[in-house]
């Protein structure tokens, strides 16, 4: 769960949307789900408010477990393992584990 942070691209790998791409809008840590752009899409019942004048049925993406995506690595163009390598400063960075990019 460590190895995805919110605005990285990832791939889900199994369920209903395998195969779709798309940016990690928000990560929930403590129950190790992800909600990812245009995946796993829900219809809700919106009433009117005053912020939103205009009720009916929105439709919106739903959580998903993070175990069924991967990180998508830009360079290599596929779904990808992440290692982790120390830099100088004590810090460490997401590496792509096919081809050493940085992920960061």
């Amino acid at each position: 769960m460590a190895s995805i942070k919110r605005g990285d691209t990832v791939v889900v790998i199994s369920g209903k949307d395998r195969g779709s791409r798309g940016k990690v809008l928000k990560v929930i840590a403590d129950k190790g789900r992800l909600v990812v752009e245009g995946v796993h899409k829900q219809k809700h019942h919106q009433k009117p408010t005053q912020k939103i004048m205009q009720g009916g049925i929105i439709t919106k993406e739903g959580a998903i477990d993070a175990s069924n995506v991967m990180l998508y690595c830009t360079h290599c163009h596929q779904p990808v393992k992440v290692k982790r390598q120390m830099k100088e400063d004590g810090h460490s960075q997401r590496l792509c584990a096919n081809c050493d990019t940085v992920l960061d």
